[in-house]
């Protein structure tokens, strides 16, 4: 697989290689062809646009690049490359990942890195998935995003009748 590009914005000093996630954020990946949408499989994806997601706001993180990625049926153009693991190795830090599609191996390879891959039917708008994002953090989250906030230390604490 050829080298991984990243573009990220740098504030005042030089980072490394992610940035420090923002404190109650959500790190979230989406799996993109022209930086617009989500519009790309796993496998295919030649992007993958990294924000932090809070319930007030989200911020642009990093973009991670690809040369080398297959073709949308799955198909690899040589034998023996490995392209999963260095899209997974790029996604480290990040909670969650929403593509059009995934594979069985590529899908177990993120949740061992504690990634959790969610398909989508439809390509949609980066906005788009970022306010659905906000809005499941902002209701009551299904339980296995609330496994995967109290994982990031992003749940919060649940109210006794003593704090009353």
């Amino acid at each position: 697989m050829g080298p991984v590009r990243r573009l990220s914005l740098v504030p005042d000093e030089v980072q490394g290689r992610m940035r420090e996630r923002e404190a109650g954020a959500l790190r979230v990946a989406i799996a993109s062809q022209d930086m617009k949408e989500l519009n790309a499989h796993f496998g295919s994806a030649k992007r993958f646009v990294i924000y932090d997601v809070t319930r007030e706001e989200w911020k642009l993180v990093e973009a991670v690049a690809f040369d080398d990625v297959s073709d949308e049926s799955g198909e690899h153009r040589a034998e023996g490359d490995d392209r999963i693991t260095p899209k997974v190795e790029a996604l480290k830090g990040c909670h969650l990942l929403f593509c059009l599609a995934i594979g069985g191996p590529s899908a177990a390879k993120l949740v061992s890195a504690k990634i959790h891959p969610i398909k989508v039917r439809q390509p949609q708008s980066i906005q788009q998935v970022l306010l659905h994002t906000q809005m499941m953090l902002r209701t009551s989250p299904p339980p296995w995003l609330r496994k995967v906030l109290a994982e990031a230390g992003v749940a919060e604490k649940k109210r006794s009748f003593e704090d009353e």
